[in-house]
């Protein structure tokens, strides 16, 4: 939050040391410092609704090559805002956009790499991310409800292969001298495009109007891990009865919880397909150590019953690849379908 004040006095001390021909100045020489940032954003945040289901753009971002349980169509669909914005939904992503590098399989029933258990893990093979030259080789592990992209001090490290589901989880490996910034869009993908909904449980019988829930959860080797410590920011809110159940708070919270944050207290819309949605412009510059998220709300913890993943193989295998890290989510685990996380690691 005040690292433009932290590279300032860093500066300001390496130049009193190059006055007095200090010791101190091969420390300034060698330590990295912290980028500045740009200016916090505090104008009010501009609010876009839509209603209604989206057109449908693109049939299926991902083809399973082999026949498994609980594959879902990840379509991406455009809907149009009341002021005339059209929005693409779930969301606009590096997946659709094929870009990458794509993620190295932890565990995926689609590509059939399915290790028992940790000790059958092996992250020899997963391509090592260059940010820095000289930096520190981190490796890491991440497992998305449903989607994600990584991104380090603004370079796309890894994209998620599986957009949908089957639930499925990745390895990342990159190279990086700290301190670098970390920046996640998390997507919870959408059976309804533009309306925040899939069918639940995945039969003919289901509900067909489910709202979904979502999360991202990760562990790096330097000790990294998602927690509370994070800032997350929703920027696509579904389904609603009203876009007035969107309280913008203090001017950055998106806050929806009077809805109910997790299954099963929250509320389910009979609205259906005449459900409303609020989005919010994604910042241009999301990814970049230099955004300023000061302002954003911190990021949200949430447990494995929440996010409804305790029988899930591509996660429950592998409890010590993720120890110590929490799922996270910003303030609403239902009704909020794409969040962007950040961290600065020192």
């Amino acid at each position: 939050m005040f690292a433009w004040r932290e590279s300032a006095l860093v500066r300001a001390r390496c130049a009193v040391a190059v006055f007095l021909g200090s010791a101190l100045l091969a420390a300034c020489q060698t330590a990295p410092s912290a980028p500045d940032l740009d200016a916090a954003d505090t104008s009010p945040p501009k609010r876009l609704v839509t209603q209604g289901p989206a057109r449908k753009t693109v049939e299926n971002l991902y083809h399973c090559p082999v026949k498994v349980k609980n594959h879902r169509i990840a379509a991406v669909g455009e809907i149009t805002a009341t002021d005339g914005t059209v929005i693409t939904v779930p969301a606009a992503t590096a997946l659709q956009k094929g870009q990458g590098p794509k993620s190295a399989d932890l565990y995926n029933e689609c590509t059939q790499v399915l290790p028992r258990n940790s000790s059958e893990v092996s992250t020899a093979s997963t391509p090592v991310i260059e940010i820095d030259p000289d930096g520190e080789v981190i490796t890491g592990f991440i497992v998305a409800d449903n989607y994600y992209e990584m991104y380090v001090n603004g370079k796309l490290v890894s994209v998620d292969n599986t957009p949908f589901t089957p639930f499925n989880s990745s390895i990342v490996r990159f190279k990086v001298k700290r301190p670098y910034t970390i920046a996640i869009l998390g997507v919870d993908w959408e059976g309804r495009l533009g309306q925040g909904m899939e069918r639940m449980p995945d039969t003919p019988k289901g509900n067909p109007w489910h709202p979904g829930d979502a999360g991202v959860m990760m562990r790096l080797s330097d000790g990294t891990v998602t927690d509370s410590s994070w800032k997350a920011q929703s920027f696509y809110i579904a389904p609603l009865n009203s876009p007035d159940e969107v309280i913008e708070a203090r001017g950055n919270v998106h806050d929806t919880t009077k809805l109910g944050r997790v299954h099963p207290v929250a509320k389910k819309p009979a609205c259906h397909e005449k459900c409303y949605a609020v989005h919010y412009p994604i910042p241009a510059n999301w990814m970049s150590p230099r955004f300023n998220d000061s302002l954003w709300p911190r990021a949200f913890e949430y447990t494995d019953t929440d996010i409804g993943v305790t029988n899930l193989p591509a996660y429950t295998r592998f409890p010590e690849l993720f120890e110590g890290a929490r799922w996270i989510w910003s303030i609403n685990l239902v009704f909020d379908n794409v969040v962007i996380a950040r961290k600065t690691v020192r």
